[in-house]
């Protein structure tokens, strides 16, 4: 009878233990560092990786956000007290609220929304499952447009359509050359170098976001900025002319997002 209950009772630790073990964070998985989780939640599983991932707003429409992508999924520890749906969703829209951001659809089994953090967007969708005791957390951290263009095609692109539009990151509202965008303006000095007669226009242009007398402005800085940041690499001014267009000249429609994307762009002209 002793050996009986002995061997019951390391049946019970051991189930015990394997229950403990299943309750805890799964190994490499952590919290998202701009949301804390829901209290006596673990995560059963994560990963992050570049993807896309389909919002379904509240006006009806769908957004497809691409970028860098991790997604978490919490359940309820063992015999813990079940939060409601509506607790789960109330702390998360508090906590994107919080954090300036717009909340963009709400129901009854999840929320979602857009917070704007240093001139980026991330984007946030909770859902709930099994009546609040699972829950996923995505967040998608939108990539900044990275153009990858050679002096090769630079120069192929300005002999057959005289120029090319190219994607020069800035800090919002400013005229700094993001770092990411320094090696497209490496390959317009590698073109200039390559090409010693060759004379070029930089030219900026914006979105529609804002006043047109401040888009003229600003493109106007950033043409100059990116024509200051060539000549720093060896290349004489003489060669280079800088004019801003604001949002006179828009190739896409400012109406999207997409749209104004592709207008906020630095064109080099041949002349």
């Amino acid at each position: 009878m002793t050996f009986r209950i002995a061997l019951a009772a390391c049946l019970l630790a051991a189930f015990a233990g394997l229950a403990l073990a299943q309750e805890q964070d799964l190994e490499n998985c952590k919290d998202h560092p701009m949301f804390t989780r829901m209290k006596n939640f673990f995560i059963s599983d994560c990963k992050s990786r570049f993807d896309a991932h389909v919002f379904y707003l509240t006006d009806g429409t769908e957004k497809t956000v691409e970028g860098q992508m991790t997604t978490v999924d919490y359940a309820l520890r063992e015999g813990s007290q079940q939060p409601s749906p509506l607790q789960i969703r109330r702390n998360f829209e508090n906590a994107i609220k919080s954090l300036a951001g717009t909340i963009l659809c709400l129901s009854d089994n999840g929320v979602c929304g857009k917070i704007v953090k240093s001139g980026r967007e991330v984007w946030v969708d909770v859902q709930i499952y099994n009546d609040g005791n699972d829950y996923t957390l995505t967040v998608v951290e939108v990539s900044a447009m990275v153009q990858e263009v050679t002096a090769s095609d630079m120069l192929t692109a300005l002999n057959k359509d005289g120029y090319i539009a190219l994607y020069i990151n800035f800090d919002t509202g400013k005229s700094d050359i993001k770092p990411e965008s320094l090696p497209v303006v490496e390959q317009i000095v590698q073109l200039l170098k390559d090409n010693p007669e060759l004379k070029l226009g930089i030219e900026g242009h914006t979105d529609n976001v804002g006043t047109p007398a401040a888009n003229k402005t600003l493109s106007e800085q950033r043409a100059k900025a990116v024509l200051a940041a060539v000549v720093r690499n060896g290349v004489a001014a003489a060669r280079l002319t800088a004019v801003g267009w604001g949002q006179e000249k828009p190739i896409a429609d400012n109406r999207s997002e997409d749209g104004r994307a592709k207008n906020r762009r630095v064109e080099i002209v041949k002349k």
